[in-house]
């Protein structure tokens, strides 16, 4: 399996590699040592590792690496639950962070919403919290996916817009350094993960949803509108 690391992440890295040199050989070795340590973190969390697609086309794909908190009824303020599920992933430090699109299709919208840097875990974080939402038009059904940032992110990279059209599994971006990702479903979606459920980003099945959705996109769309 061919890994590579995210454009993102090299800044970071060289710089590191760069200050672990400067204070390795003219200040404290130790330092040095710690400085490169703090690198080869650099490396590890900014890795990118390709993943195949292997799902049917009803499939819908997670969105990033981690751990589901929230698999059901919506809870956010904007997406009521009667009308939308909702899937959450909450990112380890340990985790793969770059995200990719659960499903392929059409980008309607992309917005950025400023906000608090509260725990990610918190069932309140996915509305406070800083994030950027993606809208898909996805064969008539609106998916939506949230990159939300945590107590130590501070930067949200995404990487499409819209107008685009895109593909499942597709490359999205990622969060410095944190730490949630939300995927907001028509109540029709079938689930296929749970509360406590491991998933990786494109590849583990979040959901089935068919197609076409008839009245159910209508009211998905007008919601997002």
């Amino acid at each position: 399996m061919r890994i590579r690391i995210d454009p993102a992440g090299w800044p970071f890295v060289i710089g590191g590699l760069v200050a672990a040199i400067v204070f390795g050989f003219f200040l404290s070795p130790i330092l040095g040592l710690v400085l490169l340590g703090l690198t080869t973190f650099f490396l590890f969390f900014f890795r990118d590792p390709d993943r195949p697609v292997h799902a049917p086309d009803s499939a819908v794909l997670s969105p990033a690496d981690g751990r589901v908190m929230v698999a059901g009824p919506s809870t956010s303020q904007s997406f009521p639950p009667a009308q939308w599920q909702q899937i959450s992933i909450f990112l380890s430090p340990t985790d793969v962070h770059v995200n990719r699109l659960p499903a392929g299709g059409l980008v309607k919208k992309v917005e950025y919403h400023p906000g608090r840097f509260l725990p990610a875990y918190r069932a309140d974080a996915g509305d406070l919290n800083e994030y950027t939402e993606v809208v898909l038009d996805h064969g008539g059904q609106t998916i939506v996916v949230r990159q939300i940032v945590g107590i130590l992110a501070r930067r949200i990279v995404c990487n499409v817009k819209a107008g685009d059209r895109v593909e499942r599994g597709q490359r999205v971006g990622l969060i410095k350094f944190g730490s949630r990702v939300d995927v907001l479903l028509p109540a029709a979606a079938n689930l296929k993960v749970k509360t406590g459920s491991r998933v990786r980003g494109g590849s583990s099945v979040l959901a089935e949803i068919a197609e076409p959705v008839g009245q159910t996109a209508v009211s998905a769309a007008a919601v997002v509108a």
